[in-house]
């Protein structure tokens, strides 16, 4: 239900901006922003988990060609209670996984292959479980949705400050459009934000039930943020980063400062119930 909710609010917030956005434009933006509204709105609730994949060139695995992965996932999903999810490869060295989908029914995990190679068998036990966590717990409609519109609002954020209506044809662009394209992308990330930091800690604490056991999962987490540091993943967009496991970008980059994560630090202390 509160995941619902979040997926109503996120839909409005987003709606809001884009037609703040198309406002520059004038009356026939602003109509223009409501019909391109309408249409994301709809888009991302069917598509938003294709877009996301696609992003990430993540390619579909079947039984044959990752034998443990499938029963790996098969048996977290028997505790879990869910349906089995689609499973998919990111060609990335960059250790990382998500989750997204629209419900249980229509849900897909992807690994990157850094990640099955840096991890042993209890810590890939314990990220599948957080990101079967996700689909149980609902939220990964939410997330794919966010991840759509962050990006929409983004692109948009760019046209306003070549192309808005208080464009000076001698001066470039107008205060607005600068403003725009400086607000926008802020206003996405802080919602994600909201959305992503109390989620992650949620898939941490019920995967952590799903396996039985939260040592798999805190050693990975450990694993994945430092190998991720040194090795970030190089097709990660700001609109996307909220998916993952663990922040894809660089410790070093300014997007750290809007992470959409929480600590590492305090998702390991919750999970074991002491400071590391």
């Amino acid at each position: 239900m509160m995941n619902n909710v979040k997926t109503v609010l996120l839909l409005g917030l987003m709606t809001g901006l884009i037609l703040l956005i198309g406002s520059f434009w004038g009356e026939q933006g602003l109509i223009m922003a409501f019909v391109f509204s309408t249409l994301l709105n709809f888009g991302s609730y069917f598509f938003s988990d294709k877009i996301a994949l696609s992003i990430y060139g993540a390619k579909p695995v079947s039984r044959e060609e990752a034998p443990r992965l499938y029963a790996t996932v098969e048996y977290l999903c028997s505790r879990a209670g869910i349906p089995m999810p689609k499973l998919y490869i990111i060609a990335s060295d960059s250790p990382n996984a998500f989750a997204t989908g629209r419900n249980p029914q229509h849900a897909s995990v992807a690994v990157t292959e850094g990640a099955l190679r840096l991890l042993n068998e209890d810590e890939m036990r314990g990220v599948l479980a957080h990101e079967i966590s996700h689909v149980r717990n609902r939220d990964i409609l939410t997330s794919s949705i966010a991840a759509t519109l962050a990006g929409a609002i983004m692109m948009l954020g760019r046209m306003a400050f070549f192309f808005g209506g208080s464009r000076d044809r001698d001066n470039g662009p107008g205060a607005g459009g600068i403003a725009m394209v400086v607000l926008a992308p802020i206003a996405a990330m802080l919602v994600q934000m909201w959305i992503s930091r109390t989620r992650e800690y949620e898939a941490d604490h019920s995967g952590a039930e799903v396996v039985g056991d939260p040592h798999g999962l805190a050693s990975a987490l450990q694993k994945l943020d430092a190998y991720s540091k040194r090795l970030p993943m190089q097709e990660a967009t700001p609109g996307t980063a909220h998916m993952f496991i663990v922040q894809p970008f660089s410790g070093s980059s300014v997007l750290s400062l809007f992470s959409t994560h929480p600590p590492l630090e305090k998702r390991i202390e919750r999970l074991l119930g002491r400071s590391r």
